[in-house]
């Protein structure tokens, strides 16, 4: 993998090749897309993302102009709603929009190359799909979804998060790349159910917990049964964490996983209903995880109004609540920019 290869070229690459595949599904360039997609693991979401944007352009969206005006009005809308505005002429779409550009082209392609950023970013579209054996699925920013496994377990997936799951005879196991995941296991006692998150290793056969994968390792919450959770190499360090309990498992130190005999469980795990429940939490804290969630970013511009302590229920998508909350209750000043709000003291 190419570590110089920045997301935004990834991106943009997927999306040329999409195009370039809609206007000839050349043998010869599917064999150049397999070896691309397989030079880096982040192509393949990237790929896959591309193209449901791209079908998007089709069904749902307004052209105009070369911008996407339009888009889903909420991911995970049902499917054959109508998401397109008025193009001004009475009708849903201009009645241009996909007439042929120059050189026989529809107008949707060539639109595609300047616009295929700008899309990606606004449609926010999550995505699944499956490989041979293998199970895919990542989450959009704000995006937090519920999926049915084939073997009967359910994961709640939250925002910008992507795994890969492989359901095998003898061995069921879910690869964390980045982000967080809360699994409902069904029990099958022939086949232990393993969460690999970098070096951090979870293992279950019928129970319920989640798994946050961080800078530092990795965070395990169990809300129902037992899990066993290690370090790659210190299988004998394997530390048992029960029903209301949580590990921290920190892959640089020395020690054995961290396993906290309480933890406010339904608080840290209120993403699954869209909600983040502060107890206590610093507002610096609290402006982080909001961040999870959302484009417009919280900045806490005083460090003396970042230590400040907040206790409170909010939508994970509504940060301007929590900022205006801030005001309110500690006298704080409110900025805001297209994707930012400032919050100092004056």
């Amino acid at each position: 993998m190419d570590e110089r290869e920045t997301a935004q070229a990834i991106e943009a690459a997927a999306a040329d090749w999409v195009a370039r595949l809609d206007r000839a599904d050349d043998p010869a360039d599917r064999a150049r897309l397999d070896a691309w997609l397989a030079g880096d693991v982040r192509r393949r979401g990237a790929f896959f993302r591309a193209q449901a944007a791209y079908a998007m352009l089709d069904r749902a969206s307004v052209l105009r102009g070369g911008q996407v005006e339009s888009a889903p009005a909420g991911i995970g809308a049902p499917a054959g709603e109508d998401h397109t505005r008025d193009g001004g002429d009475g009708g849903d779409r201009p009645a241009d929009a996909h007439a042929p550009a120059p050189g026989g082209f529809p107008r949707r392609r060539m639109l595609w190359g300047g616009a295929a950023a700008a899309g990606l970013a606004t449609l926010g579209i999550g995505w699944m799909f499956r490989g041979e054996g293998e199970q895919h699925i990542e989450t959009a920013i704000g995006e937090i979804r519920r999926v049915p496994l084939d073997d009967g377990s359910l994961a709640a997936v939250n925002t910008r998060t992507s795994l890969a799951v492989s359901l095998k005879p003898e061995l069921r196991r879910i690869t964390l790349d980045s982000g967080e995941a809360w699994f409902q296991v069904a029990k099958d006692r022939t086949r232990p159910f393993v969460v690999e998150a970098g070096d951090v290793r979870v293992r279950a056969v019928g129970t319920a917990f989640s798994v946050r994968r961080t800078d530092a390792g990795a965070e395990v919450r169990v809300t129902e049964g037992v899990v066993e959770v290690w370090r790659v190499g210190d299988e004998g360090d394997a530390r048992r964490v029960s029903a209301g309990s949580a590990a921290m498992v920190d892959i640089a130190a020395q020690a054995p996983p961290m396993v906290a005999a309480r933890d406010d469980i339904d608080r840290a795990l209120s993403w699954r209903t869209g909600q983040l429940i502060l107890d206590g939490d610093s507002v610096a804290e609290a402006a982080a995880e909001f961040n999870r969630y959302n484009r417009v970013q919280l900045r806490v511009a005083d460090d003396a109004l970042g230590r400040e302590k907040m206790i409170g229920r909010f939508r994970t998508n509504e940060p301007d609540a929590f900022a205006r909350a801030v005001a309110g209750l500690m006298g704080a000043r409110v900025e805001t920019a297209p994707d930012l709000i400032l919050l100092s003291r004056d």
